[in-house]
């Protein structure tokens, strides 16, 4: 209805002399529904233009809209209102039809082919193997997909990545950590000292002690021969990385694709970035300065060390550039707030590169606090003492898991909070949700026990209560919702989306029974259910969320 409006409108003004030229509508949803369901700020835009009071504007457009150019099967009436706002109320017909559109595509509304033929690629996770994933990691990861079905529901054709590092100085500590527990297990029962000490930055988790017995399992004492800690690094990211894919398929997430950053050293990618920057770059103090100050940064930044170790920046542009070669349409990547002051680099290599960076999006998610009774749960990595994502799930479940970290925008720091998350009722949001599933599940299985069956031949025009047509107004806004929630990338305005839908359904399921009344009318209310149902269900799946038949 927008798009006809906004069609509508700019005819109108184009007609209008002194209007200008390029004049684009603003329609927007009144939070008062009584004052229609469609408005327009028109009249206020175009006082400057026309030299006239907006309400004298409104009024003069109103009577040319209700003369000649409204279709009375889509707009029931057009009025002033206030200073000049112009109200549109949709007509029961127009709804009517939209709600049998929507029952013949079930599963597929609110799906749409905008972007079809274009390819996408998201990078979320991307969390080094060093350690299981934790809380912070989930809201990354939730994110990420969340992001990725939003995607796919308007045609992109999307890729799913996982970037990681498994050759700086983290799996070195990692390694060293492993190699020191694996000496304390051979040790123990002897008068003897372990032969390798834990180091001052090692990783202390019991994970860590769980792959060491692993290797004394497997290997025996062989390892305390090696010189180096390539045997410790590859034991550690093997089990580290079979476990955060456990823990990824619990989510429902799959990964389509993992690169790793050392291919980058192996390929030669890295002296390419170099050699194509040169012009950007100069030595002092032995290290490599990228001249950001003369892209709009404050001070340059070093690419690498003196000790002639990259900075994780040079690595990461030759990975975009990898990005880019692969020809993706749109490439968003979905990063923690520590991020904020750097990626901006990485923009600027690829743009004096010659690339189009408005391809590329990043998305900052601020971090997340884990509140149990009023109290935040204090959380260190590196001391292993953090909760893992695993643990999460095992305590509140997959879907509540997945649903409180989309609570929030992703600018927003979230507290995730553990006494709702396990309240098992409708106080809790997920749950608020998918009992009004259940309940249209119950509700539609209860009138079939009656006699009443769904048709699709049912008579719509029974449909004429206030709660029945507010209900519909919810529903067929989701294709439009959807869209809109897609290109803003702000999945968590699905949720309050899905919420409307379901208070809308709670007023009309009080006010408008089924059971009880004459068979076309309770045949109408049942393909209302049933519309109600299967957007829940698409919203639901968008999500990554089950929609429960009963709960």
């Amino acid at each position: 209805m927008k798009k006809y409006l906004d069609a509508v409108l700019r005819r109108l003004v184009a007609a209008m002399e002194g209007a200008p030229a390029d004049f684009a509508p603003e329609l927007t949803i009144p939070a008062d529904k009584s004052h229609g369901d469609l408005a327009t700020n028109s009249a206020f835009r175009l006082a400057r233009h026309l030299r006239k009071n907006p309400r004298d504007i409104a009024r003069d457009m109103v009577s040319r809209l209700s003369d000649d150019l409204l279709d009375p099967g889509k707009i029931a009436s057009c009025e002033v209102a206030g200073a000049g706002f112009i109200n549109f109320r949709f007509s029961s017909a127009y709804l009517h039809r939209k709600l049998e559109t929507l029952l013949k595509e079930g599963e597929a509304f609110g799906r749409s082919r905008t972007h079809a033929g274009r390819k996408a690629l998201v990078e979320f996770v991307s969390a080094n193997p060093t350690g299981p994933l934790t809380i912070g990691h989930g809201r990354n990861a939730v994110l990420g997909d969340t992001i990725a079905n939003l995607l796919e529901w308007t045609g992109f054709d999307v890729t799913r990545e996982y970037y990681f590092n498994d050759a700086g100085r983290q799996m070195r500590a990692l390694g060293a950590s492993v190699r020191a527990r694996y000496a304390e297990i051979l040790a123990e029962g002897t008068d003897a000292e372990p032969r390798y000490p834990f180091p001052e930055d090692g990783y202390e988790g019991t994970y860590i002690i769980d792959i060491a017995r692993a290797l004394v399992r497997d290997r025996g004492s062989a390892l305390l021969a090696e010189s180096g800690l390539a045997p410790f690094v590859a034991a550690a990211e093997e089990a580290i990385f079979a476990d955060i894919k456990r823990t990824l398929r619990r989510l429902g997430i799959g990964m389509d694709a993992y690169f790793n950053e050392r291919t980058l050293y192996n390929s030669g990618a890295i002296e390419d970035v170099l050699e194509a920057l040169d012009e950007y770059l100069y030595r002092q103090d032995d290290a490599v300065w990228f001249r950001t100050s003369a892209l709009g940064k404050d001070k340059d930044t070093v690419l690498v060390k003196s000790t002639g170790e990259p900075t994780y920046r040079l690595p990461d542009i030759a990975y975009h550039l990898d990005k880019y070669a692969r020809d993706f349409d749109v490439m968003i990547n979905v990063f923690g707030a520590d991020h904020i002051a750097t990626y901006p680099d990485i923009v600027r290599a690829l743009g004096v590169l010659g690339h189009d960076t408005r391809r590329l999006e990043v998305i900052i998610y601020q971090f997340v606090t884990l509140v149990r009774g009023g109290r935040e749960v204090k959380m260190s990595t590196r001391k292993a003492r953090f909760v893992t994502l695993d643990e999460l799930l095992d305590e509140v479940g997959e879907d509540v898991s997945r649903y409180f970290f989309l609570m929030r925008s992703a600018g927003r720091h979230l507290e995730f909070d553990m006494d709702l998350a396990r309240e098992a009722s409708d106080k809790n949001p997920v749950f608020y949700l998918q009992y009004a599933h259940a309940r249209i599940c119950s509700i539609l299985k209860k009138a079939r026990e009656v006699g009443f069956e769904f048709s699709s031949d049912y008579n719509a025009s029974s449909l004429g209560a206030e709660p029945e047509l507010q209900l519909i107004k919810e529903l067929i806004r989701f294709p439009e919702a959807l869209a809109q929630i897609a290109a803003a990338r702000e999945p968590h305005r699905l949720g309050t989306y899905l919420r409307g839908v379901a208070e809308a359904f709670t007023r009309f399921y009080h006010e408008c029974r089924i059971i009880g009344e004459e068979r076309d009318l309770a045949t109408a209310r049942m393909a209302l259910s049933q519309a109600t149902r299967i957007v829940l269900r698409n919203g639901l799946a968008v999500l990554g969320l089950t929609a429960p038949e009963q709960m």
